[in-house]
């Protein structure tokens, strides 16, 4: 039997991109680096690209964690960091290729943090 939790899992996804299942752009992977780009108003953002943004005022966060915060798929959360790019309330910049061990291992423990919560 299907309870009310498990049907607002399947039709959250779709009514937070609008319908959805691609980014405009395809610029993402886990460790996009995504911040945000000054102070753009965040009236008519619906409120998990409110959310996006003010989470990355903070500093910048990759998509992993974005999604980890948000507490949805990877794929919904490009969708709407796409549109954000696009509005130009986040920018965008690839993981330095030049990691060190113990990032490495930070973002191992992220990962694995974020396994853990799904």
């Amino acid at each position: 039997m299907m309870t009310p939790r498990n049907r607002r899992a399947l039709v959250r996804p779709h009514v937070v991109t609008g319908g959805r299942a691609r980014p405009s752009r395809n610029i993402f992977d886990l460790v996009t680096l995504v911040t945000a780009a000054g102070d753009l108003p965040l009236t008519g953002l619906s409120p998990e690209k409110r959310r996006i943004v003010t989470l990355c005022r903070g500093g910048a966060l990759s998509v992993a964690e974005v999604a980890g915060h948000l507490q949805l798929p990877v794929s919904v959360t490009k969708v709407l960091l796409s549109d954000l790019v696009d509005s130009g309330h986040i920018t965008t910049r690839a993981a330095g290729p030049e990691s060190r061990p113990e990032e490495l291992e930070l973002l191992q423990e992220v990962l694995d943090g974020l396994r853990a919560l799904l």
